[in-house]
């Protein structure tokens, strides 16, 4: 009952109250990061979503699109804009995603939409990661995020779908409060790609 239907209640209900909330910093970053990307503030890319349905992922660019003499993109860290810096640290990069749970993509709590080319990755227990919504924060981003390796992440991604509850949310969703306000786990430097650390436990 509740992860077929109040499940997505709760997503729509949290999700209006949290956009109203959230609104004027909404357009202010919008505002800000307008400028500092050359009229482009929002992020978008493909992710596959439940059941492995594509869908386009939406976040704030802290990024902009600076190449070097032979056209190709510079460095994250020298693309990294000084808004688009305090917006990772602060986690308001993901607030855009709100727009996501509302169109009915995504959910407020679930596994984390990774890359489409991870699809081919995935052994068949990870693959069920893919059997729920996914969700702006989840069971691996409360306990070390960007801190835990891809296997612990998707250990966690796992968890959650075999034991999914409304208490389990509400534990997560308050914990995700927490490390918001004190930015713990919270890292604006690249992590490693899920296919170099596949490689590596060949």
């Amino acid at each position: 009952m509740y992860k077929n239907i109040f499940k997505r209640v709760l997503d729509l209900l949290l999700t209006v109250i949290g956009f109203t909330i959230l609104f004027p910093v909404f357009l202010g970053l919008v505002l800000f990061l307008a400028i500092a990307n050359s009229g482009k503030p929002f992020f978008f890319q493909v992710r596959p979503g439940k059941d492995e349905k594509l869908f386009k992922i939406i976040k704030f660019k802290t990024m902009n699109d600076k190449k070097d003499i032979n056209g190709n993109l510079l460095p994250d860290s020298e693309r990294l804009t000084k808004v688009g810096n305090f917006v990772r640290k602060t986690s308001l990069d993901e607030i855009p995603q709100l727009l996501n749970v509302l169109k009915g993509d995504m959910s407020l709590i679930g596994p984390r939409p990774l890359l489409v080319s991870y699809l081919e990755l995935y052994n068949d227990l990870e693959k069920t990661r893919h059997s729920v919504k996914p969700g702006i924060t989840g069971l691996a981003q409360v306990n070390g995020r960007n801190t835990i390796s891809w296997k612990e992440k998707f250990k966690y991604d796992v968890d959650y779908v075999e034991n999914i509850s409304f208490s389990l949310d509400v534990k997560i969703f308050l914990k995700t409060i927490s490390k918001v306000l004190s930015s713990k786990d919270i890292s604006i430097q690249p992590v490693k790609k899920l296919k170099d650390e596949k490689n590596e436990s060949f």
